[in-house]
């Protein structure tokens, strides 16, 4: 199938730049990031007709749920992670990494839950959408299962984040209805409160598998015909809308982050926008993670400065309705490392951090990784 491809078209904003999701490791590019994803006839054909290289990374981050919107602050607060130090990373074991790639981690809002991408066999295609459960916020991680159809395709699937209440899951995948390379959709839950991740002290020692709808492309207001992925869902400041941050991968591998309100039912209510403070002109910007309270947002980037191919940078902002601080902190070691450290997941409390990376000690090609810090106010 082919399709004419219009680098120069970005909906909503004449001019623009189009892009394609997240660094991968793909043939000749030892520092391009995570799992290559296999192209289909159609993005095959795609391909061809911009003329550039296609490879997508599945991009993984979870928010979770409550019973109401979250009204955050619009005084100035004090940034209460200041000098916070992480602590060592250390591998998620066996259970969770494979001898194939795992990425882009996504803790539920109660911890019960981990979401993560794949590659691993089991799976319905590429690169697929898994979980895993726990009993407590210190038990052990119990074996991955796959979401399954209508999640899971014969595509790559990647990226999931959920709705405040856990209701929606929002995910990028290359399966054939998408308008471009990579669009973005969203799934209703059927079964609402069936996973553990309602956020509101459930217990239940096994909860059972959430079963969703059938997924619905967001449309030419977030995605394109080249590629969008990292979807990330936040609320800022209260308001009706939430909000959707995103990737837009341009010609030449060169990502951006672009955000998008979206309303009660999953759709964006216009067109998405560049968040200008966070790209920088001439390195790939990809998958951010931001704090319950919208004032830290963590994202990796391979922007001069880094230790090696991708590195986690740090902005923060008095307000919700500021603009990102710049320039952006530098995470630094033992974050950081000359091997690919990307793709950072926040706990809502800011006090636990995943991310993936290939560096020494893995099981596989890439590993997800956690470390922690405690506020400077504790």
């Amino acid at each position: 199938m082919s399709r004419s491809v219009r680098p120069d078209h970005r909906p909503g904003e004449s001019g623009d730049r189009l892009g394609v999701g997240g660094p991968v490791r793909g043939a000749g590019r030892p520092h391009a990031l995570l799992v290559t994803v296999l192209l289909s006839e159609k993005e095959s054909s795609m391909s061809a007709t911009s003329g550039w290289p296609v490879v997508l990374a599945s991009v993984v981050i979870l928010l979770g749920c409550s019973s109401a919107p979250e009204s955050l602050t619009s005084t100035v607060q004090a940034d209460h992670f200041a000098t916070a130090q992480w602590t060592e990373p250390i591998n998620l074991g066996p259970v969770i990494n494979s001898p194939d790639s795992e990425a882009a981690a996504a803790l539920s809002p109660d911890e019960h839950t981990l979401y993560f991408v794949s590659n691993r066999t089991g799976g319905l295609g590429g690169n697929d959408i898994w979980a895993s459960h726990r009993k407590c916020k210190t038990c052990e991680w119990e074996t991955p299962y796959n979401l399954g159809a209508p999640i899971n395709s014969a595509a790559a699937e990647g990226a999931p984040t959920l709705s405040h209440d856990g209701r929606m899951l929002f995910f990028f995948t290359t399966r054939a209805d998408s308008i471009g390379l990579a669009d973005i959709y969203v799934s209703h839950r059927l079964r609402t409160n069936a996973d553990g991740d309602d956020d509101d002290g459930d217990t239940d020692e096994e909860p059972a598998t959430a079963v969703w709808g059938e997924p619905v492309n967001l449309g030419p207001n977030v995605n394109s015909a080249l590629a969008e992925n990292g979807s990330y869902y936040t609320r800022e400041g209260g308001g009706p809308n939430a909000v959707l941050y995103f990737n837009h991968v341009f010609p030449g591998v060169n990502l951006e982050i672009y955000r998008a309100e979206i309303s009660k039912d999953g759709m964006p209510v216009g067109p998405a926008v560049a968040v200008s403070e966070l790209n920088d002109p001439v390195a790939a910007d990809q998958k951010v993670a931001i704090r319950k309270d919208g004032l830290e947002l963590l994202l990796s980037s391979n922007r001069a400065g880094t230790f090696g191919s991708f590195d986690i940078w740090r902005f923060t902002r008095h307000s919700v309705q500021e603009r990102w601080s710049t320039p952006p902190e530098h995470l630094g070691s033992p974050i950081n490392t000359p091997d690919i450290d990307s793709q950072p997941s926040l706990s809502r409390n800011g006090r636990t951090l995943f991310f993936t990376s290939n560096r020494p000690g893995g099981f596989g090609n890439t590993d997800l990784w956690m470390s922690t810090r405690m506020p400077d106010d504790r």
